[in-house]
């Protein structure tokens, strides 16, 4: 797999049936190894171990439904009274993140409100914090490590 802009980790692969698969620690299970899941993998890890978010606070592939049609996002992370506070849409690193790719976490923001939208393929990070009263949002250098 490629290497990414983030912290190098040892994760656990394993082969099965031609396809390589990577242990993921949150869902407790061994997930098909695709560039987005590699790039998943790699930020989530980056989120625990130098943004200090507790495992606890952070979900992948919730679901949601926007007009009717199941999405999911990437990685949901929830503040300490549970309401949504970061959202992580990950791309393949082969995807060049556009402003499609905002128009689709924000339209996911408009259901569930969170303070801060990151969009990464691994390679570029962009990070915003939401500005509700304008509704729009305004780019960071880095997300905020944990409170």
């Amino acid at each position: 797999m490629q290497k990414l802009n983030l912290p190098n980790y040892n994760f656990k692969l394993k082969s099965n049936e031609n396809k390589t698969l990577i242990f993921d620690n949150l869902r407790k299970k061994y997930m098909v190894l695709t560039p987005e899941e590699w790039v998943r993998q790699h930020f989530v890890q980056f989120l625990i171990d130098v943004k200090k978010y507790p495992v606890s606070l952070i979900a992948l592939e919730k679901q949601l439904v926007i007009n009717n049609r199941k999405k999911r996002t990437d990685i949901l992370i929830f503040n300490s009274e549970g309401k949504h506070d970061i959202i992580v849409e990950c791309k393949a690193p082969s995807i060049k993140i556009t402003q499609d790719t905002f128009d689709q976490i924000a339209r996911y923001n408009l259901k569930l409100r969170a303070n801060y939208l990151i969009v990464t393929n691994g390679l570029s990070h962009f990070y915003c914090k939401m500005d509700f009263e304008n509704e729009t949002y305004v780019f960071l250098k880095e997300i905020p490590d944990y409170q």
